[in-house]
């Protein structure tokens, strides 16, 4: 991940370090800044050309610096610009008071902004490291600004963000564009950070990327970078029974449909076989509709324990329209020394119980897969759901330390951690994935790889890149068995 800076996340925090090393390694700080911004005027020049005004908003620390530089390169090229700001500029300090000094026009105060039709706001007043609800000053001109409908360019995050979780902090200006610098942040891309955000820009404003990589951790934005070389890759003398066997559990007939589009997901991701293991009042409901997926009778955990003789079988799904209860708990406690994607009902199942499922997984290496929204989640973890101090990032790997499992946490900005801290934030999901179905082909694709042998971390982060593409190919208005047939690996 350290060779991959497109990938990048960095906390606040550690931005932070990042800028400290910069400066001790003999940088000229405001060097850096004057970078910052000549970036967001020139950002600003170029998405909005005809702006009637461009108002840059200060605060009162260095992200008010980076503010300030914008506004003299703006009066610079000739746009007419007004500077409002929060705060004594008497009590700024270091490159923040170098910038106000050389800024050629006066910063009338905050609360006198009164938004005028042509306007182009710069949010320069707080940068990705803010920590409490904005003022009230700032939060009533947040208000007028959105009522008025005008753009606003973001300087590193809109103002009422946390950097760290993405969340609003009172009140939060909805940027149509963000310029930030070296790195994202989390709260780039964690939701609703990420829609707040607009589009983003990642300037580099001349740190040298050694100084960055050193403050890179095990967290990053998922992409094929961090896995790829893990993907199954056939050899010319390969069969189906090394592409691996992977099992997926039916529910009753009533709710077979589920299972089957896990099933048929695990075999275009590449399974060489997918068994449906069924109970027997279920298996016309299922043959009916079955082709190249076979069909097993598996009525109850002896019946199951027979399947388990074969050790081809290797990775299992269970959970989607299986129904909640003992039998859901009593499979998966059977399946503890098999690599299993434990999804919907197979979740809830555990919800009176979850350190029943996590002892059972929790020695060697990682093999279960717990795929939850927000919902699912809540039942195993409620303390660590009701964490509000923690971001979803911080939510997942909590819970991944704990079950001695990967998680999946499923959302806009689903999260995928692993027991030993590292985590991706999946990005290249459409909205048009929030359908019924989908789900379930998410577990079938991460139950495809586990049987081709990925590792559990790497085939959820395939599973949940690859589900999103498949997601951009079908379009709008896609159904779960319409996604099935875009999923190319």
């Amino acid at each position: 991940m350290k060779n991959d800076p497109e990938h990048w996340l960095l906390s606040p925090a550690a931005m932070g370090r990042v800028d400290q090393a910069a400066a001790r390694s003999g940088i000229w700080s405001f060097g850096l800044m004057e970078q910052a911004g000549q970036a967001v005027a020139a950002a600003a020049l170029r998405l909005f050309p005809g702006a009637l005004r461009f108002v840059v908003l200060c605060g009162p620390g260095n992200n008010g610096g980076d503010g300030y530089v914008a506004a003299r390169a703006l009066v610079d090229a000739g746009a007419e610009t007004v500077v409002f700001r929060l705060g004594d500029p008497a009590r700024l300090k270091g490159d923040a008071a170098t910038a106000f000094s050389l800024c050629p026009i006066g910063a009338e105060e905050l609360h006198a902004y009164d938004p005028r039709p042509g306007d182009v706001v710069i949010d320069a007043i707080f940068g990705a490291g803010l920590d409490r609800d904005v003022p009230d000053v700032v939060a009533a001109v947040i208000v007028r600004v959105d009522a008025a409908d005008l753009p606003v360019i973001a300087v590193d995050l809109p103002s009422g963000l946390d950097g760290r979780t993405g969340r609003v902090l009172g009140a939060a200006f909805n940027a149509r564009h963000t310029v930030s610098f070296m790195a994202r942040k989390p709260g780039h891309v964690l939701m609703p950070g990420r829609r707040l955000c607009g589009s983003l820009e990642v300037y580099d404003i001349g740190i040298p990327q050694r100084i960055v990589a050193s403050e890179v951790g095990p967290v990053g934005l998922n992409s094929p970078a961090a896995w790829e070389r893990l993907l199954p890759n056939p050899g010319a003398e390969t069969h189906k029974f090394l592409r691996g066997h992977l099992t997926v559990f039916s529910g009753p007939a009533s709710a077979t449909g589920a299972a089957r589009l896990s099933a048929a997901a695990g075999l275009r991701a590449g399974a060489g076989l997918v068994t449906i293991a069924s109970p027997t009042g279920s298996l016309e409901a299922n043959a009916s509709h079955l082709t190249a997926v076979m069909l097993k009778p598996v009525d109850d955990l002896a019946a199951l324990c027979v399947y388990l003789g074969d050790r081809r079988h290797n990775a299992f799904v269970l959970g989607p329209g299986f129904g909640v209860g003992e039998k859901a708990r009593d499979f998966a406690l059977a399946l503890k020394d098999r690599p299993l994607v434990l999804d919907a009902d197979g979740i809830t199942s555990f919800r009176d119980d979850p350190s029943a499922l996590f002892e059972a997984f929790s020695t060697g290496e990682t093999r279960l897969v717990l795929t939850p929204h927000e919902g699912e989640f809540a039942r195993l973890f409620p303390d660590v759901a009701e964490g509000k101090s923690l971001s979803k990032i911080e939510m997942a790997l909590a819970a991944a330390g704990r079950a001695h499992a990967v998680i999946v946490y499923k959302g806009p900005d689903t999260v995928i951690a692993a027991p030993d801290g590292r985590a991706l934030v999946n990005t290249n999901a459409p909205p048009s994935l929030a359908t019924a179905g989908s789900g379930d082909v998410l577990a079938g694709i991460i139950g495809g790889l586990l049987a081709q042998g990925m590792p559990a971390f790497e085939a959820a982060a395939a599973g949940a890149w690859y589900h999103g593409e498949a997601g951009n190919r079908a379009g709008r208005g896609l159904t779960a068995e319409e996604l099935i047939n875009h999923i190319e690996l």
